[in-house]
């Protein structure tokens, strides 16, 4: 098939190096180029039919979409291989022509749906706005007066045996496993490598569908559960049922996800901020007496971060708590769990303090990406700190609310000692890159360190508030949160964004004495780094000083340098000039 060249990755991304061998179908795959950019999902119908005995799945995605002045004759789709995609079809619903027959005017219906080519390149899949089927006809499918007055649908036929999870949620796919009891447990984990190793959709970031309903297909001995409100139930009468399920929030693509297996279920109502928010449970069957217990979190979760970050995102999708074949992961309004009903990151406490065993891991920290994550959700991935320094962060608030400041300050220091500084927290846009792993704990010091700056908890509560209302169900660009935590703190921390976010330097902050006085300045800093810290004085009590990339002289009530540690510094002597 021919293939469709796309913009240059260098043209695209001119600050790349040859230190970062990206390539062309990491630009397909992480940039909204002109297969993308030209048309917006605004709702996903997806229906997938999962063959358990051979690991094998088909169906189709009906996406409706809205299209922008000036676009190119082809849409870019994502399908990872060995998926095949079967065929395209364009739907512009009908046009009405007056026409006169005898007389007398009478509306004409044409309906235009049409079977269109496909050409590929790697996963993306480019569906061309010509009519298939006839030699030398290139006539336009599409112009833009089509689109005025409805939705239009393109559907997208598939089949397939998809990348199975080597080690999911991290290296993921589609997840076949089996319970104790021999029966098939079945999950999909796809963040990192993408919803579309396992379904047809525009697997950019930066483009949600505004809704979406999902309707799967399996044996009817099983139980199938997804993200929303359960819609439909379908007896097939061939061993299998068909359940759909929807919601009616903005999703991205990877949240989206099925869970198969022998449920049971249990519903409680929780008092919110926004009113009776749902809050069902999904577990296996044999799990269900400890599970009622160990749950308990969600509650206490529930209860701390609509304190701190307001109410929850999506009442109308409720909250899902469902028992997954792997450790877990953020889905929208059904969080996969797998942590074996243990305290803490599988029954460890990941600061080493101890406060981390007070509390189930993945229910806090999963549930935290419904306000980070979900609510607000990054364009690119490199700007994932966005998603994870929140919500490592939130476990601290969570250890907080409960244990007191004390417990969450030990919590957020304990949690330094992961911190590698082996490349900066930011990737490199466009190419489908995340940066380190640092934006889990480096990136909630960065955000405890701003909280000790602002230096008052409820200016700083109002801004997490702040985030979630300003930004609510929208995708944005690191640069925005910056911009808006500055704005709205009145201080600027764009100097602690650079420090933090794009190298791996840790601020040193230097001091020296000459003559009897004391001196500092920061080192191993961007320029300009004026970070305000707090250090202790002759007395023992915590004072701020301003340090900069200039010597600066103490007070008299200084002798040494000890910095407070909830500041994420190095302090250094030196006698350097």
């Amino acid at each position: 098939m021919k293939k469709i060249l796309l913009l240059s990755i260098t043209f695209l991304i001119p600050w790349l190096t040859n230190a970062q061998p990206f390539t062309h179908a990491d630009t397909l795959r992480g940039s909204n180029g002109p297969g993308r950019d030209w048309w917006d999902v605004t709702h996903y119908d997806l229906h997938v039919k999962f063959n358990i005995p051979d690991s094998t799945i088909s169906g189709y995605n009906i996406i409706s979409f809205k299209a922008k002045p000036g676009f190119p004759q082809f849409f870019q789709i994502d399908l990872q291989s060995p998926l095949i995609l079967d065929s395209a079809i364009v739907d512009f619903g009908y046009r009405f022509y007056s026409k006169k027959i005898k007389g007398q005017t009478r509306t004409i219906v044409r309906s235009q749906r049409r079977k269109l080519n496909v050409g590929q390149d790697g996963n993306a899949w480019f569906v061309k706005l010509d009519y298939a089927g006839r030699e030398n006809d290139r006539r336009p499918v599409l112009k833009i007066k089509d689109t005025a007055g409805f939705i239009p649908n393109l559907t997208i036929y598939y089949h397939g045996k998809p990348q199975a999870a080597k080690l999911p949620p991290w290296d993921g796919g589609v997840v076949w496993k089996k319970d104790k009891w021999g029966n098939p447990f079945i999950g999909v984990a796809c963040q990192e490598i993408g919803a579309s190793v396992w379904y047809p959709c525009k697997d950019y970031q930066g483009d949600e569908p505004d809704s979406a309903s999902m309707s799967f297909t399996g044996p009817d001995s099983l139980m199938i559960i997804s993200n929303g409100r359960m819609r439909d139930s379908v007896n097939n009468h061939d061993g299998t049922h068909t359940l759909t399920w929807a919601v009616v929030n903005p999703i991205n693509n990877y949240d989206i996800s099925p869970y198969i297996g022998k449920y049971v279920h249990w519903r409680e109502m929780y008092p919110g901020l926004d009113g009776p928010l749902t809050m069902d449970y999904w577990v296996l069957d044999s799990n269900l007496t400890i599970a009622k217990k160990h749950f308990e979190d969600a509650t206490r979760m529930m209860k701390a971060f609509e304190y701190w970050f307001g109410p929850y995102p999506f009442y109308k999708d409720g909250y899902k708590l469902v028992e997954a074949p792997y450790l877990g992961m953020e889905h929208q309004s059904a969080i996969a769990y797998g942590n074996h009903f243990d305290e803490g990151y599988l029954g460890r406490d990941l600061s080493g303090t101890g406060w981390g065993l007070k509390w189930d891991f993945i229910i806090v920290h999963e549930s935290a990406h419904e306000w980070f994550g979900n609510n607000i959700t990054t364009k690119d991935i490199a700007d994932m700190w966005v998603h994870e320094a929140f919500a490592n962060y939130a476990e601290t608030l969570f250890t907080e609310y409960y244990y007191g400041k004390k417990a969450g300050t030990d919590y957020i220091v304990g949690v330094r000692k992961n911190i590698r500084n082996d490349k900066p927290i930011i990737g490199f846009y466009g190419v489908n890159n995340e940066g380190s792993g640092d934006m889990y704990y480096k990136g909630g010091n960065m955000i405890h360190a701003i909280r000790q700056i602002i230096n008052n908890d409820e200016k700083f509560r109002s801004v997490l508030h702040g985030l979630s209302s300003q930004f609510r169900h929208q995708t944005v660009w690191g640069k925005q949160i910056e911009d808006y935590i500055s704005e709205k703190s009145g201080i600027d921390f764009s100097k602690v964004f650079e420090q933090y976010l794009t190298t791996t330097k840790i601020p040193v902050l230097e001091y020296k004495t000459e003559n009897g006085r004391l001196f500092y300045r920061w080192a191993d800093c961007v320029d300009g780094f004026n970070m305000p810290v707090r250090i202790f004085d002759n007395a023992g009590k915590l004072k701020w000083i301003h340090p900069t990339g200039a010597w600066q002289v103490a007070g008299d009530e200084f002798n040494t340098v000890k910095a407070d540690e909830n500041f994420y510094v190095n302090v250094k002597e030196t006698g350097d000039d």
